[in-house]
């Protein structure tokens, strides 16, 4: 018999979810003054917050006069905080977030006395595979957990190894994060209900005392706890009251011998949800915007900008913390908390967005305003493609972008503007009015270059950037005046643009770097300089030397990689009905799945040499709803276009494919099939530091239908098909293995459902979730294919993962029109086979000394050699806090080898 137990207040709070946030806030805040209240009243009380200072912030927001109390509990040890910063879904934003996540949360605890070094992670979903080794580099020895532990594990504590190699100790809370609560029912029969959930779960807990988490969701315990424990704790059975912190460090003693790597993704114990992988898919869409917005300000205001835009990087890291909460941008609360949710990326990304835009500016200051200046946000140099407004050629001349050194590129044209904006007869006393359109210079969005006033007639020549000297608004007025004056009767005003173009433009920008260019006329064309071989198009394919792409007459994609590989029937589209909810999916007993359409029709778009396109367009009649038996989809269709992007751009070894249409229907799932070659086993997926292997099944044995659908954030591999992704998406390899299938969409109606068929028991109240049905959203969705017979590593993935998401940034200059281009420019190179670079940002050390932090990872199981190369004469390896690991190192080229799967961070001075 166990002669000893420990129980842990605490409770687990939702930030947003059935409630939006503000609901919630103001049951945290009468949670958190009794909490404040029993502790200062009872010395033996402690209690621990649940991992995450979010809470602890919304309360002093509302209470800022206890915050002294508030530190006065953390410094005596008994009020536990962090070290989080929120409760996050570990899959559904970017490894980097989990980082700075992490060092937010450690940061606020901090400031408030200290975080608890426990990786509390209660209520995710699963857990990513480099969880360990992030806890690890942050000094954190520990970590404690409920979700997706996989059967092997028969004790309350395990080993979690990272891919790495990385160890931490894990608290597995078999029964949950509120098992202790059924034991305090009958406060009077808390020994006997003790003594009988400790027989019951004995083998469990080897000579370890038993813990007994005292709390749930949205609740502070009850006053009388630790009266209640006191009278229970006797001779036979000693009751402890303890925090999370205390009870792993301080009370357990024997070995952990289970050992498991990588994900926690297992069934067995608790459901992990998988249906929130692909719920509202706008919300892991602007995620992944903000993510990607964040991390292009950070880098070009690191490296090309003197302003510290500090404050508005952490205002939009905090809203983008805060949106990865795991009720919060999977998907699975109300409409309301969904739509603050989107908002508040919206605003992240927008904070983030002026701090790249000013970033910016300053080297666009150097350049001509005829030109514009390119940034490459990746610390490899590449070729890009960048589309630009210019002045449209006049016949027998063509355009030609002219870089700084003189070097000329042929440019693809895409698309002219007409000239005449407007064609107007009035009367002479009319006249004023066309003038109070007129904003200084600015007129129907561009700037007036020149006028021309003569008797009757009134001709504006507008320009987006002028070339003519000074405008005076006020000279204009009175010639106006005095003309009408002089001539009285009908004008004929006409408003003229400059014939625009829109041109695409090849570019070869520098690791980290700039470089400038303008486009200009020239009688004769130009000679390639970056030697790409031209993208070419037909009304049947498209090719570009390294990959070809045939549409067959279903409108599916014969893909062809530049080893020979052949995809067939790429972007077959499957639409079925789903009568789940926003945890779960789940087909209607007699599904009806919609996979060949009723019309195709192909038109081309472009013809290259840059960039061929051709759109593909497929109706289908897909039903409008599941019936009022929901195990029936209705007899009810509608005709539904999908609009389907087909591009190949010179030089990419892979094809560019965007999905539209706007939906019309409710209660069902539509996914982009990728048929494979021959049957395959397994499959990859990289996302959060790592590429994780899965197989064609998932373990289960709780209380759902363990689907083997799973996460991907950056690409997905399975046998010769590789899948660059635009944001965090879900997948699964059906028919036995023979195709991969991509979620494009997932129309529910419910948070969750009490009868669920892959589902024991409600995940959440049955509550309306109309938004969740995405009906009347024009549905967007964009990915690549690369097919290559040697997998992800063959293809290049995690290298061609990052050119796809990461479009090189483009401005117009600001400088005096006509002047020289400025030098290319580099900042920070990285090279090394599959290194991934997740950061690169400005950073103050604890002596005010101001560096660049560059954060790598090894994506394969191998080690990885790595140059890094820039402006710094000085280099220190930092922890994941921003600790210094080593002493500095005067270095003006870093060379090292990453583990595998190491994840290191330097720091650049």
């Amino acid at each position: 018999m166990h002669n000893s137990a420990v129980f842990v207040p605490h409770f687990h709070w939702d930030r947003e979810w059935y409630e939006p946030f503000q609901v919630f806030r103001h049951r945290l805040v009468a949670a958190l003054d009794t909490v404040l209240e029993t502790a200062e009243a009872n010395p033996d009380f402690r209690f621990t917050v649940d991992g995450q200072m979010a809470a602890i912030e919304d309360y002093l927001e509302m209470r800022p006069e206890n915050r002294e109390r508030v530190t006065a509990l953390v410094g005596e040890g008994r009020l536990a905080i962090g070290p989080w910063l929120i409760l996050l879904d570990e899959f559904l934003c970017s490894g980097e977030t989990i980082v700075r996540n992490l060092q937010m949360g450690w940061e606020a605890a901090r400031a408030l006395g200290g975080a608890m070094p426990i990786g509390y992670l209660p209520d995710m979903f699963g857990h990513v595979a480099q969880m360990p080794q992030i806890l690890a580099r942050a000094g954190i020895e520990h970590a404690a957990l409920w979700r997706g532990v996989p059967g092997s594990v028969d004790g309350h504590a395990f080993r979690w190894r990272a891919p790495d190699g990385s160890e931490v100790r894990t608290e597995f809370l078999f029964d949950g994060y509120d098992n202790g609560l059924d034991v305090l029912l009958v406060p009077d029969q808390i020994g006997r209900a003790l003594g009988e959930y400790a027989e019951m779960t004995a083998e469990r807990w080897g000579s370890d005392p038993v813990l007994a988490m005292a709390g749930t969701d949205h609740n502070a315990p009850d006053p009388h706890l630790a009266s209640w424990l006191r009278q229970a704790s006797d001779e036979r059975r000693a009751i402890t009251m303890a925090t999370l912190d205390e009870y792993i460090r301080g009370h357990v003693r024997d070995e952990v011998t289970a050992v498991v790597t990588g994900e926690l993704r297992s069934h067995v114990r608790g459901n992990i949800l998988p249906g929130v992988l692909s719920v509202r898919l706008g919300l892991k869409q602007r995620m992944a915007l903000a993510e990607r917005t964040i991390d292009h300000a950070e880098r070009v205001n690191a490296l090309w900008s003197r302003r510290d835009d500090g404050p508005f990087l952490a205002l939009a890291w905090h809203k983008i913390i805060e949106s990865t909460a795991h009720d919060s941008v999977v998907g699975s609360g109300t409409d309301e908390t969904c739509d603050q949710v989107d908002a508040r990326l919206a605003e992240a990304a927008q904070a983030a967005r002026a701090v790249r835009d000013a970033a910016l500016a300053e080297p666009a200051a150097l350049v001509p305003g005829d030109g514009y200046l390119v940034a490459n946000p990746l610390p490899s140099a590449r070729d890009a493609l960048v589309e630009v407004d210019v002045v449209a050629p006049v016949e027998g001349t063509t355009l030609v972008a002219t870089a700084a050194d003189g070097s000329a590129q042929p440019v693809q044209l895409v698309s002219q503007a007409p000239t005449v904006l407007s064609d107007e007869r009035m009367d002479a006393s009319q006249l004023e009015r066309v003038l109070r359109r007129i904003h200084r210079r600015e007129l129907f969005g561009l700037l007036i270059d020149h006028y021309e006033l003569t008797p009757g007639s009134l001709v504006f020549h507008l320009a987006e950037v002028p070339t003519s000297g000074p405008f005076d608004l006020l000279i204009l007025r009175r010639e106006v005046a005095e003309a009408a004056a002089a001539h009285p009767g009908e004008w004929q005003v006409r408003t003229l643009a400059q014939a625009r173009a829109t041109a695409l433009v090849p570019v070869r920008v520098p690791a980290s770097g700039l470089t400038g260019f303008r486009v200009e006329a020239s009688d004769r064309p130009a000679a390639p300089a970056l030697r790409l071989a031209p993208a070419a198009a037909t009304t049947d394919g498209l090719a570009n030397g390294l990959v070809s792409v045939a549409v067959a007459a279903d409108g599916t994609l014969d893909v062809t990689g530049s080893d020979g590989t052949v995809l067939r029937g790429v972007g077959r589209l499957v639409d079925g009905g789903d009568r789940g909810d926003s945890y779960n999916y789940a087909p209607p007993a007699r599904d009806v799945l919609v996979s060949e359409p009723t019309r195709v029709s192909v038109n081309l778009l472009e013809k290259g040499p840059l960039r061929s396109r051709l759109r593909v367009t497929r109706v289908y009649e897909w039903p409008a709803a599941l019936c009022a038996d929901r195990d029936l989809r209705d007899d009810r269709t509608v005709p539904t276009p999908v609009d389907m992007l087909v591009e190949v751009r010179a030089g990419e070894p892979f094809v560019r494919i965007s999905t539209s249409f706007l939906n019309q229907s409710a209660d069902h799932r539509l996914r982009f099939h990728v048929p494979l070659p021959e049957p395959v086993t397994g499959s990859a997926s990289a996302g959060q530091f790592a590429v994780t292997e899965r197989g064609l099944t998932a373990e289960g044995g709780w209380g759902e239908y363990p689907l083997p659908t799973f996460p991907a954030s950056s690409f997905v591999s399975a046998g010769a098909a590789n899948v660059l992704l635009d944001h965090s998406s879900e997948y699964e390899l059906v028919d036995d293995g023979s195709a991969l299938a991509i979620t494009l969409l997932r129309a529910i109606g419910s948070i969750s459902v009490n009868i669920h068929p892959l589902r024991d028991e409600p995940a959440a109240s049955e509550i309306p979730a109309p938004g969740a049905q995405d009906l009347g959203m024009r549905i967007e969705n964009r990915f690549a294919v690369v097919p290559c017979a040697s997998g992800w590593r063959g293809g290049n993935a995690v290298a061609l993962a990052e050119e796809f998401r990461n479009d090189v940034l483009v401005v117009r200059g600001t400088a005096p029109v006509g002047g020289r281009l400025p030098p290319d420019a580099t900042g920070v190179r990285v090279e090394g086979e599959d290194v991934f670079v997740s950061s690169v940002r400005r950073v103050t050390d604890a002596d005010g000394r101001a560096g660049t932090e560059v954060r790598m990872v090894a994506m394969r199981d191998t080690a990885a050699s790595v140059r890094v190369t820039g402006p710094f004469t000085e280099v220190t390896t930092v922890d994941l806090l921003g600790r210094p690991l080593s002493a500095d190192e005067a270095l003006d080229d870093l060379t090292c080898e990453l583990g595998p799967w190491e994840i290191r961070t330097v720091v650049l001075r």
